[in-house]
């Protein structure tokens, strides 16, 4: 990259230049240059400094396979370091932003959870905690919208017993998240589907219990006054 590599330079020159690019928004080469620190100088301790620099501008100017990749080498070569708890916050930002809209692959949305619930397992205490158990909500949330997408594809074909097993995922894995009161109302629509009528009116007792007065319960005391009235009768 032109300014970086072909001139050796002193590590605190080399460094402050790396981050006077940064604060200018030139990302692309403030990264180029904090490697440069790392490669030209890779014992000192501004390369360590360098490393993780690295890693965040790497992240902020959204390269952020690079930014997992410092960030991990951070971590490899400085374990104990007092900024670990940032570069694995780093990564987890990482796969958080990259993850995408409930009709693609779901991979990068489940490595993002594993590395924000890796952040609080960890440092439990630390700020970058407390952010990563907001973002495991919202995580979890788009996962169960996708466990919602499939059970729903499979109840428009008729897939009965397997849009079931998406619903109860969703029950059983994500009861927490906004999709619940709906996968309980899905799963009334299918047990009455299958022919187990009793079951029907489980999940809707449950949906009435937890959310009393959502549309979602409204729809299945419907439903179930509808295909099977004689449920309601013997209350």
């Amino acid at each position: 990259m032109k300014d970086t590599a072909y001139v050796a330079r002193d590590v605190e020159t080399l460094y402050a230049a790396a981050k006077a690019r940064l604060d200018a928004g030139d990302y692309k080469m403030a990264a180029g240059l904090f490697d440069e620190v790392e490669r030209q100088h890779p014992y000192s301790e501004w390369a360590r400094r360098a490393q993780l620099m690295s890693a965040f501008t790497y992240y902020a100017q959204g390269d952020y396979n690079e930014s997992i990749g410092a960030a991990t080498r951070f971590l490899q070569i400085h374990p104990g370091n007092k900024d670990a708890p940032y570069a694995y916050y780093l990564i987890a930002m990482s796969y958080y932003e990259q993850i995408s809209d409930i009709q693609r692959d779901q991979r990068t949305t489940r490595l993002a959870l594993a590395a924000l619930t890796e952040v609080t397992r960890r440092y439990p205490d630390s700020e970058y905690a407390a952010d990563a158990r907001l973002k495991i909500d919202l995580v979890n949330d788009h996962l169960a919208g996708k466990e919602m997408e499939i059970g729903r594809y499979y109840q428009r074909s008729g897939k009965w017993l397997a849009a079931q097993i998406r619903f109860q995922n969703v029950i059983e894995t994500y009861q927490t998240t906004s999709h619940a009161p709906e996968a309980l109302y899905r799963l009334t629509e299918t047990s009455l589907a299958l022919g187990v009528p009793m079951e029907a009116k489980r999940y809707a007792a449950v949906l009435g219990a937890n959310y009393p007065g959502s549309e979602w319960y409204e729809r299945a005391y419907a439903l179930i006054g509808d295909k099977a009235p004689e449920l309601l009768a013997s209350n």
